[in-house]
């Protein structure tokens, strides 16, 4: 149910995000504790402030009243993917080149499910990472088709 879900609210918000020159960076339908949340991270190459999240929540909230594709209630959320965003697409990795990331895969490269690093190079099928390692520097490629889930570290 949730994959539909944020499948349809991904194809209701992106003509308003295009109107509005913002991009989807992803959607979650999740239930936490007895509630019901649809979130929407929206992000632009200037960034998203405030009142871009309320747009695209006023007017994606007026097409979903409208349609009521979902059956339970649930409270809607627009926000930016923050500091930590998830790296899904391409042209995440791409712009994330030069910057730290963790990346988790779906099994052990070099016995290890875990990484953070720098992303040095990113090729659309393979990702660089270079890792301190105590007092070394190491470098690891790790397969796109490996990747469970990626996004930006922040280090302290």
């Amino acid at each position: 149910m949730s994959k539909k879900t944020t499948e349809m609210a991904a194809e209701l918000v992106s003509p308003i995000l295009e109107s509005l020159q913002l991009e989807l960076v992803d959607v979650e339908f999740k239930k936490e504790g007895p509630n019901w949340f649809l979130r929407v991270f929206i992000d632009s190459d200037s960034g998203v402030d405030l009142e871009d999240c309320s747009r695209v929540s006023e007017h994606l909230s007026e097409k979903l009243d409208k349609l009521d594709p979902i059956e339970q209630a649930y409270f809607l959320e627009v926000s930016s993917p923050g500091a930590e965003r998830p790296l899904k697409k391409e042209k995440d990795f791409t712009k994330a080149i030069g910057k730290n990331i963790y990346v988790k895969t779906y099994e052990p490269i070099k016995g290890a499910k875990e990484f953070e690093g720098l992303l040095t190079s990113f090729d659309n099928s393979t990702l660089e990472l270079e890792m301190k390692v105590k007092t070394r520097t190491s470098a690891i490629e790790i397969p796109i088709d490996k990747v469970a889930n990626a996004r930006l570290a922040i280090v302290f």
